[in-house]
């Protein structure tokens, strides 16, 4: 509640309308009630009365937050606390009346019955008649401005409750240059209905009859939003989506406000809306716990996941933000984009290699990071095959680096992103991802060991497949590809992985670090996320040309062009001698890979130093193996027949 002595001109201006108003009150009822029936006489006392009730009246519609709510979003709580206010004073009345007033005065009630009531329903008239008449009129100015500004007609397309929301925005005018004409509904109960003035006008299977209906009225509809509950999968989105695109149609997604954690902001749909499962319920509170107050340091801010990282680490409350990124085209956008958003966390961006092992444990111990994501890897399967040299280094060293810099820190837990590659891998990525992993482990249990009178510190690693629209991944490529006018290039027919979205995995990585900090659970130190059903590429390519409103193998040819090395037709989320278990949080699991003593790994890490000076491949490879015996080299697919390409397109 904001003190009274912060109190700014608008709270003073309303606390006056309140005093005004309860005056009034007093003043008509009393006239109502004793008109013509020794009104002169009884008044005098009353105006006595009258300047400690309203002193008193202050306090009460100041306790019930009525000084303090801002009329234009005047709502039903409020409305509840205007009732809650008068009735208190009119309690007040009452008491006055009956125990100080009438045995002292005149032998009888000085106000009466009457009067009391008149009076409850003249406050609550005036309280409440007041507000609501401000908003209707800040209502009315939006809906003309939007009006004179050409507003685009828009369609909403999704449940009343979601519809709702965007409604709101356009009243308060957080959304504009959009006018809503009408709803379509999925749900069977919304028919008929109106939501707050706009009509449900069907379902969705009513789009084109909808559109066609108001271009015959000269009203014709410019725009579509898609609500949440638009992408649910009987909602159909994909075929609204491309009907509406036929029609001409411009059209947006209203993100949740879960999703958005402020004023919800129309953005265009992406493929990536249209293509998963429902994501993973996430405690958004279990987060902002964990963030609030922190210092959080993120290797890798510039690339996609390390971004989102960055964005949701200063959405759920951190104190102060480092952003550690070797490519300064990276960095500097990074740093911009975090610092136009609204957020209390102090952001802080340095340049620096995970390599350099001096220049790591410089930056992380100035800071005294309370927490460390680290999203800084080398990940492209045929890159690091080629320049295996390069992944060692970052993905092993720069991983140790973090880890030991954390440690020295007194970090309270250093988080690794790792990847499904690293399950019984049979790439370079997969095995050095691995081999990091090991090292989190060994460290995670030596601290635990020898942890004394305080929680030791936590090194875990979270695993995750392929994630959707991150720098690499095959949705940006198919929709380049798309745009170009094809060919879509799939490597083979049978391909399979799993997808996420960024921010889903992010917010998942974060459940993850909470509940490897709490004190109940200590053992495990490696965890998967559940990615749901995997999904075939070349359906991704087929459905992703749909979307475009294209037909696959007519307008754009899909071309399989072979696996490539270090990649594997379906990936996996444990391996075969690899125990899991749940930990009671929905989209996370346990896993239990072996572990080795920390000195046999830095002693491997000793042995691997050597080898890559030397620039001896099949040493690495044999090192690595001894650390990471389910390392297997798999047989590539061969290539489809053409005439296997041909009935696929």
């Amino acid at each position: 509640m904001t003190p009274i002595s912060s109190f700014t001109y608008r709270n003073w201006l309303i606390a006056v309308h309140d005093l005004l108003a309860t005056t009034i009150a007093v003043l008509l009822s009393f006239y109502l009630r004793f008109d013509g029936d020794n009104l002169l006489d009884r008044l005098p006392l009353l105006l006595k009365i009258l300047p400690y009730f309203v002193v008193f009246s202050f306090f009460v519609c100041y306790l019930f937050q009525l000084t303090t709510t801002k009329w234009r979003f005047i709502s039903v709580p409020d409305l509840l606390n205007i009732l809650r206010a008068a009735s208190v004073l009119t309690i007040a009345l009452l008491v006055l009346d009956y125990v100080f007033l009438a045995p002292n005065m005149y032998g009888t009630f000085f106000l009466g019955k009457m009067t009391i009531v008149l009076y409850w329903f003249l406050e609550v008239f005036f309280l409440a008649g007041s507000r609501l008449a401000y908003r209707y009129f800040r209502y009315t100015r939006t809906r003309n401005k939007a009006r004179r500004m050409d507003a685009a007609p828009t369609l909403l397309i999704g449940r009343a409750a979601d519809a709702e929301v965007f409604l709101r925005g356009v009243e308060s005018g957080a959304v504009q240059r959009l006018w809503p004409v009408g709803i379509l509904s999925p749900a069977q109960s919304d028919r008929g209905q109106t939501i707050r003035g706009i009509p449900v006008l069907g379902s969705t299977d009513d789009l084109h009859n909808v559109v066609a209906d108001f271009a015959h009225r000269n009203r014709p509809i410019e725009r579509a939003v898609m609500t949440p509950s638009a992408f649910e999968a009987d909602a159909q989105p994909e075929a609204v989506l491309m009907r509406a695109r036929k029609l001409g149609l411009t059209v947006s997604r209203l993100p949740s406000l879960e999703e958005s954690r402020d004023t919800p902001r129309l953005a265009p749909v992406a493929v990536e809306d249209l293509l998963l499962r429902p994501s993973v319920k996430i405690d958004y509170g279990r987060l902002e716990g964990l963030l609030t107050g922190k210092s959080i340091v993120v290797t890798g801010g510039g690339g996609s996941i390390g971004f989102e990282m960055c964005d949701r680490v200063s959405t759920f409350g951190a104190a102060r933000l480092l952003v550690i990124e070797n490519s300064e085209p990276a960095l500097y956008a990074a740093i911009e984009k975090l610092s136009a958003k609204v957020s209390k966390t102090r952001i802080e961006g340095r340049i620096a290699d995970i390599r350099d092992r001096e220049r790591i444990f410089e930056l992380v111990c100035a800071f005294k990071p309370d927490l460390v994501f680290h999203a800084a890897a080398l990940k492209h399967v045929p890159i690091l095959e080629r320049d295996w040299g390069e992944g060692v280094k970052t993905n092993i060293f720069g991983s140790v680096n973090v880890a030991d810099a954390a440690k020295a820190a007194g970090a309270e837990a250093m988080v690794m992103i790792s990847t499904d590659k690293a399950i019984e891998p049979v790439s370079m990525l997969g095995l050095t991802k691995r081999f990091a992993e090991l090292y989190c482990q060994a460290l995670d249990r030596e601290l635990a060991v020898s942890a004394s009178d305080k929680p030791p510190m936590r090194l875990i690693s979270v695993r995750f497949g392929n994630v959707l629209a991150s720098n690499g991944s095959v949705v940006p490529k198919f929709k380049a590809q798309i745009e170009a006018g094809g060919p879509v290039t799939v490597t083979h027919p049978d391909m399979v992985r799993y997808f996420m979205t960024i921010r889903e995995a992010c917010d998942l990585v974060i459940t993850a670090a909470t509940h490897a900090l709490s004190s109940q659970h200590t053992d495990a130190s490696v965890f998967v996320l559940s990615m749901g059903q995997p999904v075939r590429i070349v359906d991704l390519a087929e459905r992703m040309i749909r979307l475009s409103g294209l037909q696959p193998g007519y307008d754009i040819e899909i071309v399989f062009t072979g696996v490539r090395p270090g990649e594997r037709l379906h990936e996996i989320l444990f391996a075969e001698h690899e125990p899991s278990s749940e930990i009671g949080i929905p989209g996370i699991v346990a896993a239990r890979p072996h572990e080795l003593p920390l000195p046999t790994l830095r002693q491997g890490l000793a042995a691997l130093d050597a080898a890559i000076a030397a620039g001896h491949h099949d040493e690495v490879v044999a090192i690595l193996k001894s650390a990471v015996p389910e390392f297997r080299i798999e047989a590539a697919a061969p290539a489809p027949a053409p005439a296997a390409q041909r009935s696929l397109q």
